[in-house]
């Protein structure tokens, strides 16, 4: 019985010779962290402090016990993962500060009643002074901005889609990297750096020279966000529509099917999830601009259905007037309160957008099998 264990033991040893313990990270960290705290116990502690010379610490500590049991080798590969870990950590932490902040500062504003279902038409400094001081409930709620947001992006999308999927069918099934299409990819490129601002100057331009002066919709703001959209919606289709495998337009053409429908019934088909996904994230991209709309769409505190006459609301531009002109300017802390429920709004609107690409790229993705 003992002359077949020992073998296998021995075994066993040899193969964990030369290697750290499981456990060791985990050893490391403890050790990082009161040491850290430690030193900063000394000299005055602060949780970002801590977090970063913990981290330091555990870096040059695992690196320096891997390179003592195993190695060089082993130790250059420990350093190049805590300098991985390390970085996405550190690209992390704005995120969730920005998501924690947005939290804690916009659910109070968020369960106000009627927040979600009314507007700031007749709310003034009254009501924010009494909710201050008398603690009522803060009047006032974003249903108009919402409204705006939801018909300037529509309007916006159906202007873009069209007009960037065609581009993006002509620079990949026509211009054969033409001198066309050569100039349009460099505008599009161009265009997909231009600042927001300057989108909205163009359109709030082409509006007053065409319909006449101080000529402010939520038409002319979708005009400005199409400006933006266009070019994310031509890049992501046109890459979608260059992955569609040759074979697939050869076999049509071979049965006599014409290019254009080819492009239709084969093409696009095949590339629409990833087409799709695209204009979702272009939504994405443009539904949190500021500046364009301000210029183009200015600030209701009423609700405006008709996107194609008078001033409209948006989330964006809600937020920015609630925090620049509250209410009432003796007590900022209802407008404040609004705002940051506003902006919760808003990203949860992203990231149901982000998501929703996810869905949509998954759900329209060709279905593989036998």
């Amino acid at each position: 019985m003992t002359s077949t264990v020992t073998p296998v033991r021995s075994k066993r040893s040899a193969l964990t010779k030369g290697q750290l313990p499981k456990y060791a990270p985990y050893v490391v960290l403890a050790a990082a962290l009161i040491a850290g705290a430690a030193v900063l116990a000394l000299i005055g502690f602060n949780a970002f402090g801590w977090g970063i010379l913990s981290a330091i610490l555990f870096a040059v500590g695992l690196v320096s016990w891997s390179a003592a049991v195993e190695g060089s080798r082993k130790a250059k590969d420990k350093l190049a993962t805590c300098l991985v870990v390390g970085s996405f950590l550190v690209a992390l932490l704005p995120l969730i500060s920005v998501i924690w902040t947005v939290l804690v500062n916009g659910i109070p504003g968020l369960i106000n009643p009627g927040f979600l279902t009314s507007s700031m038409n007749g709310v003034t400094g009254v009501f924010d002074n009494r909710a201050v001081e008398e603690g009522a409930p803060v009047l006032g709620g974003i249903y108009h901005a919402l409204i705006g947001t939801v018909q300037i992006t529509l309007l916006a999308t159906i202007i873009s889609v069209p007009v960037g999927l065609l581009t993006a069918i002509y620079l990949v099934e026509y211009g054969h990297d033409g001198r066309l299409a050569r100039a349009i990819t460099f505008f599009v490129d161009v265009m997909t750096g231009i600042p927001s601002i300057v989108a909205g100057l163009f359109s709030a331009a082409f509006f007053f020279a065409v319909v006449g002066p101080g000529t402010k919709t939520g038409a002319v703001a979708a005009v400005a966000l199409s400006v933006l959209m266009i070019p994310v919606v031509v890049r992501s289709s046109e890459e979608m529509l260059k992955i569609v495998p040759n074979e697939l337009r050869e076999a049509a053409y071979a049965l006599g099917v014409r290019k254009w429908r080819t492009i239709l019934k084969v093409v696009i088909p095949t590339a629409i999830s990833g087409i799709a996904s695209g204009v979702t994230l272009a939504i994405a991209r443009v539904i949190g601009e500021t500046a364009p709309i301000l210029v183009t769409a200015g600030f209701a505190t009423s609700i405006n259905s008709n996107v194609f006459g008078g001033w409209m609301a948006s989330l964006p531009t809600y937020i920015y007037t609630q925090i620049l002109n509250p209410t009432s300017p003796a007590n900022p802390d209802p407008s404040s309160q609004r705002a940051w429920g506003a902006a919760l709004v808003l990203i949860i609107l992203v990231m149901v957008l982000n998501l929703g690409s996810r869905l949509i790229a998954r759900g329209f993705a060709p279905k593989t099998g036998r």
